[in-house]
């Protein structure tokens, strides 16, 4: 890896994340998981209570970098075309004419995800994968970069579709904001609420070092002993008692370029394995399916994944 690369990339991200930082007043991490999304072309499932910044989030990451960001509210109503967009007859052309959905966007934040039909979750979910539309045969390419922030209410069960453990897996991290510390709640209030800030913000990564940045998260160096405590982690989630199903092949490669481009967002051209105990919840949780005991968990589902995520960390020994 050239040393000239990191010069300017490490500096660019750092000025993203504090960027962000200063209209998002929530818990400092989500904003790094954010970022490490963006930059390891993964996406991201937020889900939390209404009020506590999700779309702000996603609003000062699209300023920040200077691109758009499209809302789009799920309603059991939404139909797979809402997203994706529909090809109309033009009665002056005489020819069928495609009208992009809003899909077509740098960062879409799907709110409530949980609120549309599996079909329509199944048509957003093929199109985060495969970066593409299909519309009657032909293909069409989304843009880059591309990052889909979805959101789950999940103390709200009644007229929602739960997203099948197949579907969850296609995102990179699922985490939960929680509310902000007080201090910076205080601080929120004193000035006005974050509308004003995002008003204010302007671009501070260009596309060309967001591209660089991407890159370059692919040769951020992974000591041989860091890569056998990946690998022990995603091993012991498939031998746990506490969970009958343990990480996938693609989970495993989520959780290695998420440690890549933590490491980046740490200001490092190597990863350590304090890189892995911060993203490895976020990546693991949502991947694996714990043992089921029959008692009533409440609110917040994946808990117990979460738990069992979190004592496979504590129980792995650490690299020296």
């Amino acid at each position: 890896m050239s040393a000239a690369v990191p010069d300017v990339v490490l500096p660019a991200v750092s000025r993203l994340v504090s960027a962000v930082r200063t209209v998002y007043r929530g818990p400092a991490i989500a904003v790094e998981h954010a970022v490490v999304c963006l930059l390891s072309r993964g996406h991201l499932l937020i889900e939390d209570v209404p009020g506590v910044g999700k779309t702000t989030l996603a609003m000062a990451l699209g300023k920040a970098l200077g691109l758009g960001v499209h809302r789009l509210q799920f309603t059991p109503d939404t139909l797979p075309s809402d997203i994706l967009g529909l090809t109309i007859f033009n009665q002056q052309s005489q020819a069928f004419e495609f009208h992009p959905g809003p899909i077509f966007t740098p960062i879409l934040v799907a709110d409530e995800i949980n609120r549309a039909t599996p079909k329509t979750q199944a048509a957003l979910l093929e199109a985060m994968n495969e970066r593409g539309v299909t519309v009657d045969g032909e293909t069409r390419r989304l843009p880059e970069p591309f990052l889909v922030l979805a959101t789950q209410n999940p103390i709200e069960y009644l007229g929602t579709y739960p997203l099948p453990e197949s579907q969850l897996d296609r995102f990179l991290m699922r985490i939960s904001l929680g509310y902000p510390a007080a201090e910076e709640e205080r601080a929120l209030l004193v000035s006005g609420g974050a509308d004003r800030a995002l008003s204010t913000m302007r671009p501070v990564l260009t596309l060309t070092e967001l591209k660089q940045a991407q890159a370059l998260v692919e040769s951020v160096t992974v000591a041989e002993k860091l890569l056998d405590y990946v690998m022990a982690l995603v091993q012991r989630t498939r031998s746990s008692r506490d969970l009958v199903l343990g990480v996938s092949p693609r989970g495993a490669q989520g959780l290695f370029r998420a440690v890549q481009a933590h490491a980046l967002v740490a200001g490092r051209p190597f990863a350590t394995p304090d890189d892995v105990k911060k993203v490895a919840p976020a990546v693991l949780a949502h991947r694996v399916l714990a043992s089921a005991t029959g008692r009533y968990e409440g609110t917040g589902a994946g808990r117990r994944e979460r738990e069992a995520v979190q004592k496979i960390l504590d129980e792995v020994a650490v690299p020296l």
